[in-house]
Order: C-alpha cells, then sequence, then structure tokens
C-alpha cells in the first residue's frame, strides 16, 4: 500500500539509504528479486521507467502453465520446473492464481493426433503428481465444447492448466516486497548505470512525474527490463543478444464466444497452437508469435495480419457462432523477451531464461511467467559474489503470505471473497470497508467491483488513467471502448481519491482514450486480410501496425 503523497517523500527514500540492491525494470521478474531480495535482509530499490507491468507483464497469455509444447521440444528441465511452480502458485494464491481445464479436439488427419497428445499430458501429469488428462468419444467432448467444429471430430482431449491476472500477480509481489521492507517506485526512469574505477557503483535516476532527477548509489544492479533489456547493457559483451517476439490477442463477449473450457487447437494456416479460454468475464483468444520491429519504447499493437490469423482459428474451431469483427471488445499485444538463438521460425525459440554479468552490470532476461520465483533466486545466486558478507538461503519459499479471512458479515459471495483475497492479500478487508455496500457490486460484464476502483485509486500508486484502467483493473481489456460509458461513474468514484483537478481528469481522460484506440482496439477494418483465405506463406505479419 502506498501512502497519499508518498511520492513527495521519495527524494530522502531514494538517496538517503545505502543501497545493496537496485533492479531496473518493475514486470514479473524484477518483483520477484525485489521480494526475495527484501526477504533475505537486503536493502532494494526497484524502479520501472513506466508503471508496473506496463510491458510484457500486463501483456501476456494470462496463462500459468507448464508449457506442454515444451516437451514436444525436448526441454523436460524447463517443463518440469514450471508444473511444479504451477502447483504452488495454485496453492499459495487461490482466487488469483487459479485452475484452468483444458480441451483440445481430435480431428481426422489433423496434428499431434490422440497418441501423441496423450502421451505428452502423460508425461506432463507425472511431473505435477496427478492425473487429470482424459480422452472423450466425440459426442461426450461435445458436452465439454458444443459448439466446435463437428465435421472429421474423433473426439478430444482434456487437461489441468491454470490461469492469472497477470499484472494484478506483479502487483501483489511488490507489494509483498515492500512490506518484507523492499521498495518500488513506479515512473522513475534508470537514465545510465553509474562506474567507479570500472566498477558499477549506483544509478542515475529521472522521476517521470516531477521531472527531478537522483542518484542513488548501490552495490549490485540489475537489469530486469525483460524485452527492453539491451538498452542498458554494453554492446551486449557476451554475444547473446535478445530476439522480441510479439504475442498478440483477441477479447471477446463471453456470450459471444462461450466456452466454460479452455479450448485449444492447432492453427489451420501453420500448426501452432492457439486457445480462447474465459478471463475474467470475457473471452480470451490468442496468441500470435512474431518477430517484434517496431520501435521498443512505443506500446506494441495488434497488426491487421495478426487480427486476420486469430479471427481464421476462431472461424475454424466455432463456423457456427459467425463471429464477426464487430464482436471483439479489445486487442493487446505485448512483447516476450526471448534469447536469439537464430532460428527462423519465432516459435521454435526456446523460452528459458539467461543471466549475464557483463562490465559489472547484471542482467536476467527471457523465461517464462510462471517461474518468476525461481528466475529470482538464479539471478540473486549471481549477485551473491558481488555482496561480500552476505550469506543469502536461496531456496524456495511461499511467495505470499497467507490472506487472513474476510468478516462472514460482508456482503459477498464466496467466489468474491476468494478473488478479493487473492488479489489483494492482507488489503482486502481495507478495501472492503472502504467502499460504500453499493460499490461491492460487479460491474457489467467483468467481474471487478467497483470498489476496486476505489481502493486501486486511494492506495495502489495511480498516477495516470490508463494505469487504472489497463493494470490495477482490466476494465480496458473488458469493455468495449476501453469502458468510455462508464467513464463518469469512475470519474465520482475516483477523482476524489487521486485529488485530480477537473482539468487533469479531462486531460488523463483524453489521453487513455487514445491510446484505446491505438494500440488495444482493432486496426483499421479495410486493413485487415480476410481470413477466410489461407495465405500462401504461413506468416500470420508481414509489418507492424504504425
Amino acid at each position: 500500500m502506498w501512502r497519499a503523497n508518498w511520492r513527495e517523500e521519495l527524494p530522502a527514500t531514494l538517496t538517503g539509504r545505502s543501497w545493496d540492491v537496485v533492479i531496473i525494470g518493475g514486470g514479473i521478474t524484477g518483483a520477484g528479486i525485489l521480494l526475495e531480495a527484501a526477504r533475505q535482509g537486503l536493502q532494494a530499490l526497484l524502479v520501472e521507467q513506466r508503471d508496473f507491468a506496463w510491458g510484457t507483464s500486463s501483456r501476456s497469455s494470462k496463462l500459468v502453465h507448464g508449457g506442454l509444447r515444451y516437451i514436444k521440444e525436448g526441454k523436460l528441465l524447463l517443463t518440469r520446473d514450471s508444473v511444479k511452480e504451477r502447483q504452488n502458485l495454485l496453492q499459495e494464491a487461490p482466487g488469483l492464481v487459479d485452475p484452468q481445464g483444458f480441451a483440445f479436439a481430435d480431428y481426422q488427419n489433423r496434428k499431434p493426433g490422440r497418441r501423441v497428445f496423450m502421451a505428452g499430458l502423460a508425461l506432463y501429469d507425472l511431473m505435477a503428481g496427478q492425473r487429470t488428462r482424459r480422452y472423450y468419444a466425440p459426442d461426450d467432448f461435445l458436452l465439454l465444447a458444443p459448439h466446435i467444429r463437428r465435421t472429421e471430430l474423433n473426439g478430444g482431449m482434456s487437461y489441468q492448466d491454470a490461469k492469472t491476472d497477470d499484472a494484478r500477480l506483479v502487483l501483489r509481489i511488490v507489494q509483498e516486497a515492500c512490506d518484507a521492507g523492499g521498495v518500488a517506485v513506479n515512473y522513475m526512469v534508470a537514465r545510465q548505470v553509474l562506474r567507479t574505477n570500472g566498477k558499477v557503483s549506483g544509478v542515475e535516476l529521472h522521476d517521470a512525474i516531477s521531472g527531478t532527477c537522483h542518484t542513488v548509489e548501490a552495490k549490485v544492479v540489475i537489469n530486469a527490463t525483460g524485452a527492453w533489456a539491451d538498452r542498458l547493457r554494453t554492446h551486449g559483451a557476451n554475444g547473446q543478444k535478445l530476439r522480441p517476439l510479439r504475442g498478440s490477442h483477441l477479447l471477446l463477449p463471453a456470450w459471444r464466444l462461450p466456452v466454460a473450457q479452455a479450448i485449444g487447437l492447432m492453427h489451420p494456416w501453420d500448426g501452432r497452437p492457439v486457445f480462447m479460454f474465459p478471463w475474467e468475464g470475457v473471452t480470451l483468444v490468442g496468441t500470435t508469435d512474431v518477430d517484434h520491429r517496431a520501435d521498443m519504447q512505443a506500446e506494441a499493437a495488434i497488426t491487421p495480419e495478426e487480427t486476420a490469423y486469430l479471427m481464421a482459428a476462431i472461424e475454424f474451431q466455432f463456423p457456427q457462432l459467425a463471429i464477426t469483427l464487430d464482436d471483439i471488445l479489445a486487442t493487446y499485444a505485448g512483447v516476450r523477451p526471448v534469447i536469439d538463438s537464430g532460428k527462423a521460425d519465432p516459435s521454435k525459440e526456446g523460452r528459458d531464461h539467461a543471466v549475464w554479468l557483463e562490465d559489472g552490470l547484471l542482467t536476467v532476461t527471457g523465461g517464462k511467467l510462471t517461474t518468476f520465483r525461481l528466475i529470482a533466486l538464479d539471478a540473486l545466486k549471481h549477485a551473491a559474489p558481488l555482496l561480500p558478507g552476505w550469506q543469502p538461503a536461496l531456496k524456495p519459499k511461499p511467495v505470499f503470505t497467507p490472506a487472513p479471512p474476510l468478516p462472514a458479515s460482508m456482503p459477498l459471495t464466496t467466489r468474491q471473497r476468494r478473488r478479493l483475497q487473492g488479489r489483494h492479500g492482507k488489503q482486502a478487508a481495507a478495501l472492503i470497508d472502504a467502499s460504500p455496500v453499493a460499490e461491492l457490486e460487479a460491474i457489467p460484464g467483468t467481474e471487478t467491483l467497483w470498489a476496486e476502483l476505489r481502493w486501486a485509486a486511494r492506495s495502489e500508486a495511480v498516477l495516470h488513467l490508463e494505469d487504472l484502467l489497463l493494470r490495477r483493473t482490466r476494465l480496458g481489456l473488458q469493455l468495449r471502448g476501453g469502458g468510455i460509458e462508464l467513464l463518469p461513474r469512475i470519474r465520482a468514484i475516483c477523482q476524489p481519491e487521486l485529488g485530480w483537478s477537473d482539468a487533469r481528469w479531462e486531460e488523463e481522460q483524453m489521453s487513455y482514450l487514445a491510446l484505446w484506440q491505438r494500440h488495444y482496439g482493432l486496426p483499421p477494418q479495410t486493413q485487415i486480410p480476410d481470413w477466410r483465405q489461407s495465405p500462401s506463406r504461413h506468416e500470420p505479419v508481414q509489418a507492424d501496425r504504425p
């Protein structure tokens, strides 16, 4: 929880301590490192040039999964670690990380086929120490997925994975880290890494809100900026570099694309896995996997070609629903930090993380959302030699402090209680106490309570309207037009909490709606290719969206 006027205290906080570790990057990796460092007794500071989770960590596919496809690639250790971390998070954070059933139709003459898929699922279950896989005859499978294509259906498989709200996952980890003594600051730009006698000694920071600059000293500086990591590195000293890959998604109303389970398929154009699953009251469709050649300092956006690619997957799997572009509520695109191994097909690149110590700067990048805890521990293991006298105990421990039960008198369903405790931890009770009873209702079309808006505006370091609607809550993804029709009520709740003048609110609203239109809406429909015609080249994107 960030107190009112917390940013006014920043100059004294930043320069008044001798920092052991400064972490640059406020995504899942940086948040995980901050948490582990703070719990190890280190003086740890995290700075993020935009908002917490602004980059990849609010634009993922929202899945906490073991990486079933990595088994085929022989990445058994990565899959094993991911499956174990998935199980840990399911136990530690119910309501934030939740089980998600997957159904995969088995069609005649289409890969991977029953034998191969069930063999992979057997190994997947073995790693998790459970059995969730099952094969269904056609009629039984259609009960599980009633709207799918029926032509040449042999039956289908099902198995268990998990899903999350990725931005809320990051924020809760950051809050746990701050409770443990860490400090996290958004909209704080790391301009350059400072060196004394060739040794890293700190960071020069620029406050994007106040415009002031700060010089902070640190024994270790960790570059955890993900797909942006090469910007701080010294010409990629070890020769390895990143290959930014873009994954784009569509969001549709749950009533228009109704799926009780996640429905997976191999795309009819190129055989890549695509999925549709229920998420936060809507249906999410993803993902693409293409080289991202646009400006890394600009927000990523779906391209017309990617839109057609995902629409083709929907058309193939759900032909009877006749989904059109007008059904799409929103889109989003994220850039993944993938280590470049020179493979022609972006989808073939590995998802392992890497840790590089170059000219005193420790860079950690790559990896998966699911394994953030293991990545954080590995980064601190590499940092340990740079911290003389520090004797860490780098073994995985529970990420989250158990949230206390909410009073029975509160007018909430069991599902709402679980959800609030998962997302807000020990702050859940204070969130409810801070709001009128009328705000404990869900916003239509979503699972978000009005009360969550008030709490975020009051105590979750919201500095721009986009922080509130795209990351603290996900209303910008769940509601048509980014929630434009609800902005008057959102304003009535949040403007007093934020302390913004009428002029400031109008400016923020205008900026948010313009941002949403450019990066979260559809590309111009006249530019979107006809997805009913398979392209001669099975490549979903030819150019980045301007």
